[in-house]
């Protein structure tokens, strides 16, 4: 299956359905099934380096004011997350490694995966030195 490496937190939009469209500076010829993968980069509620959705390629629609492509794409299926190095244009993943789940499962499979940042440390306690440091 050809594969598409994207932001996770964009991923995480199109299962939840709120992203319809894709933009990219490229066109292709294809259209049909596309394995969606999170690029390697920590985004908060992502699962970054995990392919875990199918979209369905619809159509793309090119924009000259904006010089961008719009790729139409429709959530198919969630699957189980697959670890995966991403790839800057469209690559083919092995279709055996596709595993399409329920969302009750995909829920429980995705959830120990999702980035979440550490909070930061309080400047409070950084200021109080700078103050007895000075004193």
């Amino acid at each position: 299956m050809k594969a598409l490496s994207v932001r996770g937190d964009y991923i995480m939009d199109i299962i939840a359905g709120k992203k319809k469209i894709e933009y990219r500076t490229l066109k292709t010829n294809y259209r049909g099934p596309l394995l969606m993968c999170s690029t390697a980069k920590k985004v908060a509620g992502a699962a970054p380096g995990y392919a875990i959705c199918v979209v369905n390629l619809k159509s793309i629609q090119y924009f000259p004011f904006e010089d961008l492509y719009y790729w139409n794409i429709e959530l198919a299926d969630v699957i189980k997350p697959i670890h995966m190095k991403g790839q800057l244009k469209l690559f083919n993943v092995d279709d055996d490694l596709i595993k399409p789940i329920s969302r009750k499962e995909f829920e429980k499979e995705v959830q120990p995966l999702i980035y979440t940042p550490k909070r930061k440390r309080s400047n409070k306690n950084a200021i109080l030195n700078v103050f007895r440091i000075v004193k």
